[in-house]
């Protein structure tokens, strides 16, 4: 809760420093759409290839968490839950995060909590790039000394703090799954002993298929393999905005740590999320590319809006045809719950 009212205030806080910035420089269309107008095709085209080769990667790293439980796991209805997952987080926002687990649970008939433990190792790993990055980011920009407004100055220290909340959080979690579980397990049982023997045991396997999806982090190997996964989809998410960038021709001149910079905010940004529309990170994206780096907040505007675009929004229309290819009632896909105790078998979707 802390973390989610931080993350408000600081998107709050871009917004506003955004609409500034517009009022001051004024928004000139026809610079808008003459840096759409002259992209390069054949690099943005590669950009929109890597962006969905990182699906490939989280299918490949859920497999290795899955393997505890399901020592065979297919790859690809694991990489079609993951596409058709990720469709419905873009287009319902953060409450379609939850279909993909329940998606790979019901392909791969294990346990839906599982996954949502999965999903949250995932979620995990991913969050420490990201604040890793962020983190190299400001480093870099107080390195530099640039002359901030004092706005945006406050937006990056309230970002350091929460850095710094949100690394030591996820750092204590993966600690505690690896080594303390069963203590942990046993512990939650005995203070829900005040349960009836029915509400108790379904509790319990709850609590069981929970932990058994984090089993994973317990094995060395299995964690050096997430880390490889993770630092690949990266590697691959941070060429996708080198591509990107190269598409903008002269407009847009970023060098390799200048690039790591702007996907360090943009990762930031992006962890408030809007149905549809995303969120933060692509007014954090203009903020960026004009406060620090000085680019017009027309050419700024339409790099941030194709940076959404290639990396969230390009994957609806594959994630919408495997749906469909597939059969799946999507209906049902945004009343992913908590299962009851005959769900947790796994239930094919109609």
């Amino acid at each position: 809760m802390r973390f989610l009212i931080a993350a408000l205030v600081l998107a709050a806080l871009v917004a506003w420093v955004f609409l500034a910035e517009i009022r001051k420089q004024g928004f000139h269309w026809d610079v808008f759409w003459s840096s759409l107008s002259t992209l390069d095709w054949r690099w943005l085209g590669l950009s929109v290839l890597l962006s969905y080769l990182t699906y490939a990667g989280r299918a490949l790293r859920w497999a290795v968490l899955l393997k505890p439980i399901q020592p065979n796991p297919r790859f690809w209805p694991i990489l079609s839950a993951t596409v058709v997952g990720f469709t419905a987080t873009t287009i319902l926002g953060r409450a379609g995060e939850l279909v993909r687990p329940y998606l790979i649970a019901n392909r791969e008939g294990v346990p839906f909590p599982s996954q949502i433990a999965a999903w949250v190792v995932e979620r995990i790993y991913d969050v420490l790039i990201a604040l890793a990055v962020f983190g190299f980011a400001l480093s870099r920009v107080r390195a530099a000394g640039h002359d901030l407004g004092p706005a945006l100055s406050y937006t990056l220290q309230i970002g350091g703090i929460v850095v710094t909340m949100v690394s030591a959080g996820c750092l204590a979690f993966l600690l505690a799954m690896a080594y303390f579980s069963d203590r942990l397990q046993s512990l939650l049982i005995r203070g829900l002993g005040f349960l009836s023997s029915h509400h108790l045991g379904r509790v319990e396997k709850v609590i069981t298929a929970f932990l058994d999806g984090v089993r994973a982090t317990r094995s060395q190997a299995a964690t050096l393999q997430l880390i490889l996964y993770t630092l690949a989809e990266w590697g691959l998410i941070a060429a996708c905005y080198a591509c990107l960038l190269h598409a903008f021709g002269v407009a847009v001149q970023l060098g390799w740590i200048d690039i790591l910079i702007f996907m360090g905010f943009v990762s930031f940004g992006s962890l408030v999320q809007l149905p549809g529309v995303g969120g933060g990170a692509q007014v954090t994206a203009v903020l960026v590319l004009t406060e620090i780096f000085g680019f017009p907040i027309e050419v700024a505007t339409s790099l941030a809006l194709l940076t959404w675009v290639v990396t969230f929004a390009a994957i609806v229309p594959v994630g919408v045809l495997l749906g469909v290819r597939e059969g799946l009632n999507w209906s049902r896909l945004r009343e992913a719950r908590i299962p009851s105790d005959t769900d947790l078998k796994g239930v094919s979707l109609p």
